[in-house]
């Protein structure tokens, strides 16, 4: 199914000029002290493996004693500027226990594993390739999901906090058959609703293994909530599909609770609440997301042909003649979040005027 949605690889974009002067301006650009192309220089490696003895594909690395002390050094100053002020007297506290690296997929991240030796608390944060298309997908999750992000940018080197959770893959095979039907049923509709905030903001291939679960103790009960962990396909393919998490064959059991456990219904009604809390936060972001709407218009994220396949699939999915006229990947996306935030107030419009009538 992957081979014919998507492309076989992406390639990585460029920071124009005008996103660089956006990210300093909002504090994402700082200056650190290690490069991505720094921690290529590792001597060594291991594979690793979880706990049923299985290949993560990540490999634990190892660098020469002399680079070993100065990389240390500056991975411990990465993590006090992206988790805290940038305080070096807290270093003489931190040990850097791992440094991973990635050989799948497109970004190949590095995974910084730093521990608090007063109390064995720990902290992953990843290294990743700049690449535009990633930067976008980071800064609208941060704008238009519930959860705010912290990452940092400088040169060619990306610096991303750890999203924590159970991987998509993992809580499907282990976690989901010993749910109760209660939780089956709430995880069916943040399903719903995960698969509708993609689309929406045209965040592509949330294969299972590129969100993870996040469960909440509430009282009572038990309530899980989803979320992305991979930004690299923000608005670059060209199938509507690959933006729509149920058309991957590693959420089929998902898709198959939505079907088992909601109503149409329901499903339509949880469709247009998360579409109205991505119009709120539309508003809500005010200058910032005009900011970020305005420089993805003009940069090139993705090929011609892309963009006129997704353009034309929108405009049949929406009935808005206006998508066809789109010349960049980012008009697409400034006319997606625009038709979202139009339709939420012509609804509140109508409502206000119908209440005003009755009374």
């Amino acid at each position: 199914m992957e081979e014919r949605l998507m492309s076989k690889k992406k390639p990585a974009y460029p920071v124009s000029k005008e996103l660089d002067e956006y990210l300093e301006y909002y504090n994402r650009k700082i200056e650190i002290p290690i490069f991505y192309d720094d921690l290529l220089r590792f001597s060594g490696s291991v594979s690793v493996y979880d706990k049923n003895d299985e290949d993560t594909l990540w490999i634990r690395v190892f660098y020469s004693e002399f680079e070993r002390k100065e990389i240390d050094e500056s991975l411990k100053k990465v993590y006090s500027i992206l988790l805290s002020d940038g305080n070096e007297n807290i270093h003489q506290y931190l040990n850097v226990d791992s440094v991973d690296y990635c050989t799948f997929g497109n970004s190949k991240p590095f995974r910084i594993k730093v521990r608090n030796i007063l109390n064995d608390n720990f902290t992953n944060f990843y290294i990743k390739k700049t690449d535009a298309s990633r930067i976008y997908g980071l800064e609208l999750e941060h704008m238009l999901s519930p959860y705010n992000l912290s990452f940092l940018v400088y040169k060619d080197t990306l610096i991303e906090e750890h999203i924590a959770g159970i991987p998509g893959d993992e809580f499907i095979k282990n976690n989901l058959p010993s749910c109760s039907e209660r939780e089956k049923a709430q995880l069916a509709k943040e399903f719903v609703k995960f698969n509708e905030r993609c689309m929406i903001r045209l965040l592509g291939d949330m294969r299972s293994y590129n969100y993870v679960v996040v469960a909440i103790h509430d009282f009572d009960h038990v309530a899980y909530k989803i979320r992305a962990i991979d930004f690299d396909q923000q608005c670059y393919e060209g199938k509507l599909k690959v933006y729509r998490p149920q058309f991957f064959k590693e959420n089929y059991k998902m898709v198959e609770l939505v079907r088992d456990k909601l109503l149409r219904d329901s499903v339509d009604q949880y469709k247009l609440e998360e579409r109205s809390m991505v119009a709120k936060r539309i508003l809500s972001s005010g200058n910032r997301i005009k900011k970020l709407r305005a420089i993805c218009k003009k940069d090139h994220i993705s090929t011609d042909e892309n963009i006129n396949m997704l353009k034309e699939e929108i405009a049949v999915l929406t009935s808005d003649p206006n998508f066809n006229k789109c010349k960049t990947m980012g008009e697409v996306l400034d006319l997606a979040l625009d038709f979202v935030r139009r339709n939420y107030e012509d609804v509140s419009m109508r409502q206000i005027i119908e209440n005003r009538i009755k009374v």
